[in-house]
């Protein structure tokens, strides 16, 4: 029996299948020492040069990462076959290393599918897409056909779909669209992604024999797209087609009806799952605590999560999300800790949310500490992680924290640009934001309804009338999107804050939406601005006629009267305020001292130290008056209600 690559150093004679054996023993342990001892032994017996060794020798060193001593082996073979080259390419290819890659690829005497698929999944996995294209036709000129393990890899990583519809016709004319269940999940998946819900229902009815996975994929479509009654009846059609359903299935529909806040349906498909046992599956269980999070039912999302016999990421990621949510901070990162204490090893999600919890929090000592730590658990450079920490960062206002991060993402996804644009544009950096959806555009990556939101809030900051105009315009025509509430709303915001109060009047009452009171309270608030009375009166009275107890028409007319002495008519307004029944929201401030978070109204600042305050400010103002400094408008009056 081999137990260790010293017997080769007592002198023992061994044949091929004995040396392989000790090669394949190296193999499990994953040592490079090892790997570096029986190599050193091949060379002092020769057996370094012989293929079928020298090709076993090139993998231990490729699967060890150690890609210069596997290229070492490799070129110790005097005779080398397919198989040897491929291993090689293999190596270079998962190390990153494309464009050597790409060079062993060129040189290789003769290629295979296998080398092929190898360096298509090599450029695919590391982000070049078009790369990847251009093997894939090349090999339809040579006329090697594309295996359906090709084209399902490639279609797993497409995030564009441009790049997509070309996958997609590749497959057609490889002849595996109907026949290949793998292949047609994929292509779903993959229009999953781009948002291409149309096309995703076209391969799923086109498939000979759809699976569990088929159906859930589906489901998962329509889900993302905000298809609810779709989702719904696919749900429906899968059990009348007599297929089994799985947790993936059930907590598919639970977001779903999450997203709907029915709880209704939601606790329908709880009683189903406990009849099916799913009740104490982490997915399911996770769909559940997350929809009841979003139904305002904390309590029962706590009570289901304490009933877990066994925490995992799945469970813990959903609580966390549930308190971040409801503005808990403390007590989602109190389940954090506890589950590392627990030795459950967080995931890229749990990050994503414990970040979440900061950006509401506004806590920048909090955020770089959990940054910290995601860099010593080397996360730093996942996807999702990094989209978090880019848009914790804006939130708190610290974009220069952002753009460094996103500058440092290798292979930037939809998520990672559109949180980079929108960061940028609510911090008023809107050339900055308009700069980045030009390179994203130059990267080939096509634009979805967040993206365009972004875009046009950066041209409402920036005062950019007509190209705002431009790309709504191109919305629906050059990037298929359809409009939105939320762009209109950005028009109209632009529009106002330009001062353009009967073009956005207009705009508003020719919306294809019925409209609602938003978009005119953004322009109530453009009017105040401005200071233009005459709009101010008719924008109040439609937002008064489509949501009656908004109290801001009745504070933004009244500050507006008042600014101008119109004594009486401000009164009138109070009055009628009060008369029907309209309560002023009053605003807060809050101060965080020491990971303590202190909320106050304007009236209770004396309770939190308020003469130490104003005695502080006062020394303050005089310190700036004594360095030639004029301060205006200093107002250090106890109790003030404004």
């Amino acid at each position: 029996m081999l137990s260790s690559p010293h017997n080769l150093r007592r002198g023992k004679r061994f044949n091929l299948s004995s040396l392989s054996a000790l090669i394949d023993y190296c193999l499990s342990l994953n040592s490079l020492l090892s790997a570096q001892s029986i190599h050193a032994n091949l060379i002092k017996t020769g057996f370094h040069r012989h293929i079928f060794l020298g090709n076993r020798l090139t993998e231990l060193y490729s699967r060890s990462g150690d890609v210069s001593s596997s290229f070492k082996a490799f070129s110790d073979v005097p005779t080398k076959n397919t198989f040897s080259w491929n291993i090689l390419l293999a190596a270079f290819a998962k190390s990153g290393r494309v464009e050597d890659a790409r060079n062993i690829f060129d040189e290789m005497p003769q290629r295979d599918i296998v080398s092929w698929n190898t360096m298509v999944s090599g450029y695919i996995s590391n982000g070049y897409v078009d790369e990847a294209l251009g093997i894939l036709y090349r090999m339809q000129e040579l006329g090697v056909r594309a295996s359906g393990f090709t084209l399902s890899i490639v279609a797993s990583y497409v995030s564009s779909a441009h790049h997509g519809k070309q996958v997609h016709g590749l497959v057609l004319r490889n002849g595996l669209y109907c026949s290949n269940t793998v292949v047609s999940n994929s292509l779903i998946g993959m229009y999953r992604r781009v948002g291409l819900v149309e096309y995703a229902c076209y391969v799923f009815w086109g498939m000979e024999d759809q699976d569990v996975i088929s159906w859930n994929s589906m489901l998962s479509v329509y889900k993302d797209a905000g298809h609810s009654k779709q989702a719904f009846e696919c749900f429906r059609l899968m059990r009348d087609c007599v297929f089994a359903i799985d947790e993936f299935t059930v907590s598919t529909i639970l977001n779903v009806c999450a997203d709907l806040e029915d709880l209704a349906k939601g606790e329908q498909l709880l009683a189903l799952c406990f009849k099916m046992g799913f009740l104490w599956n982490s997915i399911v269980s996770s769909a559940i605590i997350d929809m009841y999070s979003i139904c305002d039912r904390l309590a029962d999302a706590v009570q289901l999560f304490e009933e877990m016999m066994r925490w995992d990421s799945a469970i813990c990621n959903s609580m966390i999300s549930c308190f971040a949510r409801n503005g808990l901070i403390d007590e989602a990162l109190r389940i954090f800790v506890d589950a590392l204490r627990m030795d459950v090893r967080p995931t890229e999600m749990t990050f994503a949310s414990i970040l979440s919890s900061s950006s509401y929090s506004g806590l920048t000592e909090q955020g770089t500490q959990i940054h910290s730590w995601i860099s010593k658990s080397g996360f730093d450079a996942d996807e999702i992680v990094s989209s978090a920490l880019i848009n914790m960062y804006a939130k708190l206002g610290l974009t220069q924290c952002a753009i460094q991060i996103f500058s440092t993402i290798a292979a930037k996804d939809l998520i990672s640009w559109n949180t980079m644009i929108m960061g940028l544009a609510q911090n008023g950096q809107g050339k900055e934001a308009l700069g980045i959806f030009k390179e994203m555009q130059d990267y080939g990556i096509q634009p979805d309804r967040i993206t365009l939101l972004g875009v046009l809030t950066a041209c409402s900051y920036e005062g950019m009338i007509h190209e705002g105009k431009r790309i709504f315009s191109l919305m629906e025509k050059k990037y298929g999107v359809v409009c939105g509430l939320e762009h209109y709303a950005c028009m109209v915001d632009m529009m106002g804050r330009a001062g353009r109060f009967r073009e956005a009047i207009d705009f508003i009452e020719n919306m294809p939406h019925k409209p609602t009171a938003s978009p005119f309270e953004m322009l109530l608030e453009a009017c105040r601005i401005h200071g233009n009375l005459h709009f101010a009166e008719l924008v109040a009275e439609k937002v008064m006629n489509l949501e009656p107890l908004c109290s801001l028409p009745y504070i933004v007319l009244a500050r507006m009267y008042g600014s101008r002495g119109k004594w009486e008519s401000m009164a009138r307004v109070w009055k009628s305020m009060k008369e029907r029944g309209v309560k002023k929201v009053q605003g807060c401030s809050w101060l965080s001292i020491r990971n303590c978070i202190y909320v106050f109204k304007s009236d209770q600042i004396l309770h939190y130290g308020g003469e130490d305050t104003y005695t502080i400010l006062a020394l303050l103002v005089w310190e700036m008056e004594s360095e030639g400094y004029a301060p205006e408008h200093i107002e250090l009056e106890y109790g003030d209600e404004e």
